[in-house]
């Protein structure tokens, strides 16, 4: 069986009937046509697969796959959007999906990086923050601290400083979170969230499509 999570600017990859098998990952605008898996998630996948798993679904089984505790608040954060769920005595508690204040957030942060040529693991996390709901609206405040004469590298700093701390609070300002998603890569992004922080890489939502997988294949209860 071969899972797939359609994100916006990257798909990701795991054929579960191979032991020890290594995600694999594949830029969204490279897709080829004739792509089909058995099970999927992401804004995507539906087109690309027999069945699907709503990516809250696959987030909060990726939790259980991956995190070994009772308690704990999973936030993840890629091109397009901010998904959380939040666990309290190994029960669903609280989730939440942001797709418009949260919108293209790692997507703006990708490509700021790019258009200034910036490795943003030669960066700290600034101390100076932008007010930042929107990864798009947000760079309005890059242009003008620029203009006003602090360098590039801060300002875009600062942005995503502020797309951080605007997450935290969005998955209820815990004081410490388990991260997922593209951004997990992004050290200035992790840095900035104000909290203890538990990266768990960029294929938790694969993780959460395979515990899904054997979910539906183990016998009905009698």
């Amino acid at each position: 069986m071969i899972v797939g999570d359609f994100g916006t600017s990257y798909c990701k990859f795991l054929n579960l009937a191979e032991d020890g098998g290594q995600p694999t990952i594949l830029a969204s605008k490279e897709l080829p046509g004739n792509l089909h898996v058995d099970l999927a998630t992401g804004h995507n996948g539906r087109r690309f697969a027999d069945r699907y798993v709503n990516e809250l679904i696959a987030l909060a089984r990726g939790g259980e796959a991956m995190i070994a505790e009772p308690d704990y608040v999973l936030l993840d954060c890629g091109s397009r959007d901010l998904k959380f769920v939040a666990v309290a005595g190994g029960k669903l508690k609280d989730m939440g999906w942001n797709t418009e204040c949260g919108a293209s957030m790692g997507f703006t942060i990708e490509l700021l990086g790019r258009y200034y040529d910036l490795d943003f693991k030669r960066l700290d996390a600034p101390e100076t923050t932008f007010p930042v709901t929107c990864g798009v609206l947000g760079m309005s405040h890059i242009f003008d601290a620029v203009i006003a004469g602090m360098p590039v590298s801060q300002a875009v700093a600062s942005l995503v400083k502020g797309i951080a701390i605007n997450a935290h609070r969005f998955c209820g300002s815990p004081e410490r979170l388990y991260l997922s998603g593209g951004l997990v890569d992004n050290p200035v992004f992790v840095a900035s969230l104000p909290c203890e922080v538990i990266t768990l890489g960029r294929f938790l939502l694969l993780a959460g499509l395979a515990r899904q997988a054997g979910r539906e294949a183990a016998p009905c209860p009698r």
